[in-house]
């Protein structure tokens, strides 16, 4: 038995190490390297999987292998050095597993059969560290997407205004306070609020201690807004404090009104107990209540009985649901039920008029925006239009007017009654018919009118069907625009038939035979007309017709304009109804808007404020605060067209200047506001700003830790051609511009070689000094004609030679000549004496070239910009070549690295990088892509499925998703994310999915939805080695043809 297993064992290693090797040929066919072993360690690593394999070969990283390709960039060299270093690279999957690396190459020196022993303890030895890979603490919020967070990025510049951390599901926290802070009277009381030393010793409620903390965490949160040099600052020593308030602090996002209510209550009760007062009750004096509430008035019948009660308000609710504007909202909630005065027989049952008796100087109204759906047993967003205005007019509300409203409110009904019945009107133009479905009449008309004007094509039959043909049958086929002719032929033939005539017909056939044969309108699918028109009709028909649809279509849409204009003039006169300049005497401007965009169960908030020193308005969206405008809010807040709409508007009455502005008037006011702080609070900003210099300077002392480690392996990759360039290099040359330029010119070293041949006449003739020359001036006349030519869409000829991007450009001329005397001056070019005597006369004249003579720091720059570009080059073939392979997910990171580093070369100039659009069309094409894929997966409830998609939406789609928000954002890419958005949204309160998928979904949500509470690290992108064989120009040709067909493109 053991040595029948011992011959099976022998006969399998034979089987085994055959295929071992065709895989390793066919490994070192696709990837150029020679060296077995390296070959045999990453065949190894990849189980013996090929595509794997030359993934571990060509990634000098590979975290995560399955998301990432190969990135490579032509050149006509190959060393073995480079090729030795890769597969190390590419085994060392985590940056803790040296032992699974010795392991994995010592699998390559045993034999067949002892491999599968070791194999089997090297996976579980990588799935170990996998495990603990998993139960590593997950990366911080504020981290900044793509590269290390950045200390000294992240300073305040001047006095912009800060933005607020979100530390889990707390937007609604930084759109409410920002919204707060930015009111000159509020930040001044909150900022000045103090406590006798006694009061604080003898508050002996727990809600006032609590009231007291929340007072005092938030003068130091607003000290810092005020003085710290940080762009953005921490509430979470506020929010501890709220915890009280959250339903479930710690999972999902909270009822913004709710929560909002609470902490302006606290705040409430905190300025109490610093009013002196015979009556706790007596808020009169309270400044929470003087600047945020206001009174009115409620008349009405109930029942036949008036009543009247005067009630105060703060946040005045207002609902949504069937209107169209914020005037429509108030009219609707001052006025409840039939209050005109009835027959005296009829009693008003009920009805009822609120009128504003007071108003504060700061008027906030909650718009009702969610409501809760019996029939599905969950809340719901109302995602209907409302649109406001900068500037409203409360006059028309005042209990002060109330005989002039009331008098105007009759007219105004009148007249909308009036404007019903002209809509009941034209509704019937224009939703005419009978049936379920109803059109347009003027439509119809014009669709018969086109019918009865189609003429049908005059059908010629072929000579091979005619003498197929039947005489009666040709018969039948004749013109259907000679009706009389034909029916003049079937009643003669009647006629004929009935008298027995036997000149036509001799023996007359059986009823059903001669109706067999009578002419049946029958056409074979391909001979029915592409347009439907009449069969028979005259000219005189068709004319009639014509004539009375033209003039009944022209009589309908005259009548239609006309109630349409009837209409728009009931409405100018409704709307100029309380135009009246007596009713235009308590103005009162927007201050903010608070947004929501999602739905009714998770969502994202942000605000908008408008800047009074700045004249503009702004967008504070958790850490960033930007510059908006008018626009962008009417989008954002009006509703109807996306999932975001304004839930709560804040006014400010345009009268009181000291509550608007008052110091406030101008830019750099924050610093005064600084100096005129409490000591304490002035002490605590400065520990703050020296805690941010320490950060700072921790930071860079660990990144300079790492910059020589990231130094010595791009160096170590530049080695093959600069390992002798000692004594070669220019005097003053720095190595990284040496490097670079270098590089460029031994990519273009064939052209420079070919060059050079071209001057054999002039070497033998005139000697070394004149061939250089007639090359040099012959190979600038080649690049500079070939950077005139207009490019192709298959075609960039900045892929061919760097200066050819240099002179579309407009790079100085310095530059360009010192990069050309380069390209002669390349050691490469080493292939004959007058190569070499050209190279050497080359090199000493570049020697010759001071620093005087050529900036050398912008000749690095314009180096460096080409080396991107090519790097953007790369990254977009690679992610379009792998998107046509449909590896989705390699193929975002290329393109979503390819979008921001070509959006640094754009900034620079159009022309210093390539087509923007063409980037952000596959990578939207990969986010939908991926969405589908995740979503599919998520839905699936397999465990393992649901896992993948999760990670998917989490590694992927949301940090892409949120990258593209922040930058300026298309419409195409904003349709796209709210597609994506809409699909997860959609599954919420699916009854079919249980319960554990609907908390993931809870978790997921808001992180879709919000597009600033994080800033999420996506994995470093893929590196890109110099030395390539592959032909760039003709893989960027490949691949740009290939985008227009179907077929996927492989560039060998």
């Amino acid at each position: 038995m053991t040595a029948e297993l011992q011959a099976t064992a022998e006969g399998g290693g034979a089987s085994r190490r055959t295929n071992c090797q065709m895989l390793l040929n066919r490994l070192q066919e696709i990837t150029g390297i020679q060296d077995a072993s390296f070959l045999h360690a990453a065949l190894k690593a990849a189980n013996g999987d090929l595509t794997d394999a030359i993934s571990f070969l060509t990634e000098e990283r590979a975290k995560e292998p399955a998301q990432e390709a190969v990135a490579v960039e032509p050149s006509n060299c190959e060393g073995s050095a480079v090729g030795k270093e890769l597969p190390t690279n590419a085994i060392d999957l985590t940056p803790d597993n040296k032992d699974d690396l010795q392991a994995v190459i010592a699998l390559s020196l045993l034999e067949p059969l002892e491999v599968q022993a070791v194999e089997r303890d090297a996976n579980r030895a990588h799935k170990g560290n996998a495990a603990d890979n998993k139960n590593r603490p997950k990366r911080k919020r504020c981290e900044v997407w793509g590269e290390n967070p950045k200390q000294n990025e992240w300073r305040r510049v001047d006095d912009w205004p800060v933005g607020m951390k979100n530390i889990g599901n707390t937007c609604w926290f930084s759109a409410v306070i920002q919204s707060l802070f930015q009111l000159p009277e509020f930040r001044r009381l909150v900022l000045g609020y103090a406590l006798p030393q006694s009061m604080l010793e003898n508050c002996r409620s727990r809600s006032e201690k609590r009231n007291i903390a929340l007072m005092q965490e938030l003068q130091c949160l607003f000290a810092l807004m005020l003085g710290t040099q940080r762009k953005f600052v921490d509430p979470t020593a506020a929010l501890e404090l709220l915890k009280g308030a959250f339903k479930s602090p710690d999972e999902q996002q909270q009822d913004v009104s709710e929560v909002t209510h609470k902490l302006l209550d606290w705040l409430e009760d905190a300025f109490q107990l610093s009013v002196n007062t015979n009556s706790p009750q007596d808020k009169s004096e309270n400044p929470m209540v003087q600047l945020f509430y206001g009174t009115f008035l409620t008349e009405g019948v109930h029942e036949g009985k008036t009543f009247s009660r005067i009630e105060t308000f703060g946040q005045y609710p207002l609902q949504v649901n069937g209107y169209r504007n914020l005037n429509e909202c108030l009219e609707g909630a001052m006025v409840e039920g039939e209050m005109e005065p009835l027959p005296s027989d009829q009693l008003v049952k009920y009805g009822q008029e609120r009128w504003f008796t007071k108003l504060p100087p700061v008027l906030t109204f909650e718009l009702s925006r969610f409501e809760f759906n019996q029939s599905l047993g969950q809340p719901e967003k109302i995602h209907n239009k409302l649109e406001f205005s900068q500037m409203i007019y409360m006059d028309r509300y005042l209990y002060s007017n109330k005989e002039i409203i009331q008098r105007k409110r009759v007219e105004t009904r009148k007249l909308r009654k009036e404007i019903a019945v002209l809509q009941q009107k034209l509704e019937r133009y224009v939703k005419y018919g009978s049936g379920s479905s109803r059109f347009p009449l003027p439509d119809m008309m014009q669709y018969v009118l086109e019918f009865a004007s189609t003429k049908l094509p005059l059908v010629v039959p072929s000579a091979q069907d005619s003498q197929r043909m039947p005489a009666q049958s040709q018969v039948e086929c004749c013109s259907l625009n000679e009706p009389l002719r034909q029916n003049s032929i079937r009643k003669k033939e009647s006629t004929e038939s009935i008298e027995g005539a036997t000149s036509t017909v001799v023996n007359p056939l059986p009823q059903q035979e001669r109706m067999n044969k009578l002419p049946q309108p029958s056409y074979l699918p391909a001979e029915i007309p592409e347009c439907p028109a009449p069969h028979v009709a005259t000219e005189e028909e068709v004319s009639l017709v014509r004539t009375c649809l033209q003039r009944w279509k022209s009589e309908i849409e005259q009548d239609m304009q006309e109630l349409k204009d009837c209409t728009t003039r009931l409405n100018q006169s409704i709307d100029q109804m309380y135009g009246d300049p007596v009713l235009c005497q308590v103005p009162y401007h927007l201050h903010a808007v608070l947004v929501h965009e999602g739905q009714a169960n998770a969502g994202h908030y942000w605000a908008y404020v408008y800047d009074q020193p700045r004249k503009s308005w702004l967008k504070y969206n958790d850490i960033s605060v930007t510059e908006s405008s008018w626009e962008e809010l009417e989008r954002d807040s009006y509703g109807g067209l996306r999932n975001a709409s304004a839930y709560c508007l804040m006014y400010i009455n345009d009268k009181l200047s000291h509550y608007v502005a008052d110091d406030a008037s101008e830019v750099g006011n924050f610093q005064r506001e600084v100096e005129a702080l409490p000591p304490e609070l002035q002490n605590y900003i400065q520990e703050d700003n020296w805690r941010l210099e320490q950060e700072v300077e921790e930071w860079e002392q660990e990144q300079s830790c790492k910059i020589p480690q990231i130094e010595s392996s791009v160096n170590s990759a530049s080695q093959d051609f600069t390992s002798e360039s000692g004594q070669d290099q220019p005097l003053g040359c720095e190595h990284s511009i040496c490097s670079l330029s270098s590089e460029h010119a031994r990519i273009a070293k064939d052209q420079t070689a070919q060059a050079i041949a071209n001057t054999a006449d002039a070497y033998e003739k005139n000697g070394v000094e004149a061939a250089l020359s007639e090359a040099f001036r012959e190979e600038y006349s080649r690049l500079y004609l070939l950077a005139k030519e207009t490019p192709t869409p298959q075609n960039d000829p900045r892929l061919q030679h760097v200066l050819i991007y240099f002179l579309q450009n407009g790079a100085p001329k310095q530059v360009v000549e010192r990069t050309l005397l380069e390209q002669f001056a390349d050691k490469n070019l080493s292939y004959d004496e007058r190569s070499i005597s050209i190279m050497q006369v080359a090199q000493a004249k570049l020697k010759e070239i001071g620093p005087d003579d050529v900036n050398m720091e912008e000749y690095k720059k314009w180096h460096e910009n080409y080396s991107l570009f090519r790097k953007v080059s790369v990254y977009l073939l690679t992610g379009l070549e792998l998107y046509q392979n449909r590896k989705y997910q390699e193929a975002l990171t290329y393109l979503v690295y390819a979008y921001q580093s070509n959006a640094t070369l754009l900034m620079k100039g159009p022309n210093r990088g390539v087509d923007e659009s063409l980037i952000a069309l596959y990578r939207r094409k990969c986010l939908l892509k991926l969405n589908d894929m995740a979503a599919a997966l998520f839905v699936s409830r397999a465990e393992a499925d649901v896992v993948e998609g999760t990670n998917i939406l989490n590694d992927l789609i949301i940090p892409c998703m949120h990258l593209i928000i922040n930058n300026d954002i298309s419409k195409d890419d904003l349709d796209a994310i709210e597609v994506m958005r809409n699909r997860w949204c959609s599954y919420l309160g699916q009854e079919d999915m249980d319960a554990n998928l609907q908390l993931k979904l809870g978790e997921l949500l808001p992180r879709l939805l919000d597009s600033s509470a994080e800033v999420i690290i996506l994995k470093e992108p893929p590196k890109i080695r110099p030395n390539s064989p592959y032909d760039l120009c003709s893989r960027f040709a490949a691949v740009m043809e290939s985008i227009h067909g179907a077929s996927p493109v492989t560039v060998k």
